[in-house]
């Protein structure tokens, strides 16, 4: 079915793409637009397509490693962790029974730290309750932490190929471009009809990389589209803000393994803020990343289990 969408090279993409425009501002749904619109797309990922290990070798361990990485982290920096992190952990039963210390180790860079506490929890579930087989179902799917309705059907087209419905940051990039360019505060709700009419059913895994390499493209070449988007929100400051505190806090104790209360303020250089201090550990404990008892903090040896 992709050969059929190829981009006709006696046209001119940007002649294209205002027809495309002229097409969906009458009728989104519109089988012509939505044929020049697969043109447009698989044209450009024919000669311009991007190259991952996980893409590479789509199985579903591989898959869901990907997919929680790549949560709010971008692929330059996830390309690198996810290769190391595969070599050290390769199936979802050798995951599930490795210290939470050593994932830590290796998943330093990523931030976001609670998704790799996350990750071992879908390995344990995956290794104890379906003998280390990932469902297919989207409903089971959706049951594992740090699995969301989107992140179950982007796992379910990934690693399956199933033909499943979802919108993600690039993907949203591209339909707002093409579909929604004059409008504003564009919600998911209104491009969801038109993802689910575009989708090529017959290689949804092929499809979804075509989109994501070209939402890439255009975040490059003609800025962040997603600014038109409804659930845009701009990122919070990293630089002083309690994350990176909770990431501090993590690197100290693998650092150190144990450390007191006064200590940790010392180690940190945050003696002036022992209140701030102690309702991260609090909240960073409830989460399950680290275990305080009588003042002493270290980080879970198995949490989740």
């Amino acid at each position: 079915m992709q050969q059929s969408f190829i981009q006709d090279s006696h046209t001119h993409p940007d002649s294209k793409i205002k027809l495309l425009r002229s097409l969906a501002q009458k009728d989104p749904l519109n089988n012509e637009a939505i044929e020049l619109f697969r043109s447009i797309v698989y044209g450009y990922y024919a000669t311009n397509k991007r190259h991952f290990d996980w893409r590479q070798n789509p199985q579903p361990y591989n898959v869901v490693v990907s997919e929680v990485m790549l949560q709010q982290t971008q692929t330059d920096r996830v390309a690198p962790k996810f290769k190391a992190f595969i070599e050290r952990f390769p199936t979802f039963q050798a995951l599930a029974r490795s210290p939470f210390h050593d994932i830590l180790m290796l998943w330093k860079g990523l931030g976001y730290n609670r998704r790799a506490l996350g990750l071992l929890a879908i390995a344990q579930q995956v290794t104890d309750r379906f003998d280390g087989q990932l469902p297919s179902d989207i409903a089971t799917l959706e049951t594992f932490p740090n699995i969301g309705s989107a992140t179950a059907r982007s796992i379910a087209a990934f690693a399956f190929n199933t033909p499943t419905v979802f919108i993600e940051t690039n993907i949203r990039t591209v339909f707002i471009y093409f579909f929604t360019p004059n409008n504003k505060a564009v919600t998911d709700k209104e491009l969801m009809p038109i993802i689910e009419k575009a989708l090529d059913k017959d290689n949804p895994r092929e499809w979804y990389y075509a989109l994501m390499d070209y939402g890439v493209m255009l975040k490059k070449s003609v800025g962040n589209v997603s600014k038109l988007s409804a659930h845009y929100k701009k990122q919070s400051t990293f630089q002083g803000s309690d994350r990176q505190l909770r990431g501090r806090i993590l690197q100290v104790l693998l650092d150190h393994k144990t450390v007191n209360s006064g200590a940790m303020l010392e180690l940190l250089d945050k003696k002036d803020q022992s209140e701030r201090i102690g309702r991260i550990i609090e909240k960073m404990e409830q989460d399950a990343l680290i275990v305080v008892k009588k003042g002493i903090i270290q980080l879970a040896t198995h949490p989740n289990r």
